[in-house]
């Protein structure tokens, strides 16, 4: 049995029957609970990373642990061929979060991006008018959307697009906010705007001021639509509902995920308006998982949390806190830090960070690099004040 292994066994057992798609750092978790994990040697870490987002709540929130078994002991799955009382009442409280009025739910991020796409050029064609096979999506570099073929496609990242051509066309990719560039850019034939309001995996990059509010309006303009691909900054994890509130911006369409499954299941959304996804007919889209009743329950008792403000405001006011303790460090260690909320991307001056995220782990604290020298930190929003200090003095302490 698995439970029997030690942690070098369950490690080598992973990288002798698992692709070698991830280069995890070298730990084994086996418990979890709100902002802590335990590995299989009784060690416990604070996790900073959260999951890319998904466990923004996080691990095992009693409300959504709770919400699941209800529905576990009801019914999980009976495909789109059916309705379940979950689906309606689902897409109308995340249709209210958003401020807009249809949903389309799919299961993982990817899914929800290609869902966008297809949308933009459906409606670029049936509504706006554009020339068959015409249609351009607007996309930006240092993007991070997900690793279907299409979507790294217009990927800049060498590791991300390398040896998948041949690749999908209709894609233009201008330097992320460069307001100038993308208005060069706009023309009749562009059906969408794909952006992420804060680009996560590039390091947890924010736009210059003003950009959103410039793209929205070029959006409006040229009849696109403007697309804010939130599932890494949405909900709470900037200090508002979505990051795009930032400069008070409301897109024609959201894309949603990992946190909106509570960290317990996979769900995905798409949230336009009616004009927008109900280019729609029966049998042209879709998914067997996409929306199903548990995920739904899940996203639902997400969603009434998100709905108190209580966790926007947690990332916010804890945010601040992160952030001026880091822009506290020295420049001889720290050479620049990014991001909003809970959330922060640190560029080191000379460390690696991988390096740092392993010195992270030995001293018990969970984080990830990204693109050589940064690191990531995502904390879950319930961490506690004297959790998110601890965390801190240790990331000081091991980059001295």
């Amino acid at each position: 049995m698995a439970k029997h292994l030690t942690a070098e066994q369950l490690s080598a057992q992973a990288a002798a029957h698992g692709a070698h798609n991830y280069h995890p750092l070298p730990v084994v978790i086996s418990q979890a609970e709100g902002s802590w994990v335990t590995d299989v040697e009784g060690r416990r870490y604070l996790d900073l990373l959260a999951a890319y987002s998904a466990v923004n709540f996080g691990h095992r929130h009693p409300r959504l642990v709770a919400a699941a078994q209800r529905q576990l002991e009801r019914v999980t799955l009976v495909s789109r061929a059916f309705d379940h009382d979950q689906f309606g009442p689902f897409c109308a409280e995340l249709a209210a979060l958003a401020g807009l009025d249809m949903v389309l739910p799919m299961n993982t991020g990817a899914e929800g991006v290609e869902t966008a796409i297809k949308t933009a050029r459906k409606w670029g064609y049936e509504v706006k008018g554009v020339p068959e096979d015409e249609a351009v999506i607007i996309v930006f570099d240092g993007n991070f959307h997900g690793r279907t073929i299409t979507i790294v496609s217009f990927s800049t990242d060498p590791d991300a697009r390398g040896s998948y051509g041949p690749y999908t066309p209709g894609f233009r990719i201008l330097p992320y906010g460069d307001a100038d560039a993308l208005a060069a850019a706009m023309d009749d034939r562009v059906v969408g705007v794909l952006v992420e309001p804060i680009q996560g995996e590039a390091g947890v990059v924010v736009p210059p001021p003003g950009f959103l509010r410039r793209l929205r309006e070029l959006c409006t303009e040229y009849g696109a639509l403007m697309i804010a691909d939130e599932i890494q900054s949405g909900l709470g994890r900037t200090g508002t509902t979505f990051a795009c509130e930032h400069e008070e911006v409301v897109p024609d369409m959201y894309i949603l995920g990992k946190a909106l499954g509570g960290g317990i299941v996979p769900i995905s959304a798409v949230v336009s308006s009616s004009e927008v996804l109900g280019v729609f007919k029966p049998g042209q889209h879709g998914s067997t998982f996409g929306g199903n009743p548990l995920a739904c329950a899940v996203a639902r008792e997400v969603i009434a949390m998100l709905n108190t403000g209580e966790f926007q405001e947690r990332s916010a006011k804890l945010g601040a806190h992160l952030h001026d303790r880091l822009n506290a460090m020295p420049a001889s260690v720290v050479r620049e830090v990014r991001g909003r909320g809970l959330w922060a991307g640190v560029e080191f001056t000379e460390l690696g960070g991988r390096e740092v995220s392993e010195r992270l782990m030995a001293a018990g604290v969970l984080a990830k690099d990204t693109h050589g020298t940064t690191i990531r930190l995502a904390p879950p929003l319930v961490i506690s004040q004297d959790d998110l200090d601890w965390a801190l003095d240790q990331f000081e302490s091991v980059t001295r």
